[in-house]
């Protein structure tokens, strides 16, 4: 994981329950997408393919 996302992905799991698990997917999702939303949750707006990106049950994979 870049710097970029490192630090964004921190921040974004900073009040997650399963802080390994919101970090994995985060990183993942950061570095296909190029963005991660502000705050520890919502704001997906601000990153459309981090919002869309599902797994493969059709549920949001991105924290």
């Amino acid at each position: 994981m870049g710097v970029y996302c490192g630090s964004r992905c921190r921040g974004r799991c900073a009040k997650a329950g399963f802080q390994d698990r919101c970090l994995k997917y985060c990183g993942i999702c950061c570095r296909q997408c190029k963005c991660v939303p502000s705050g520890t949750f919502g704001n997906k707006h601000q990153c459309p393919c981090y919002r869309d990106k599902l797994s493969s049950k059709g549920k949001p994979k991105c924290p």
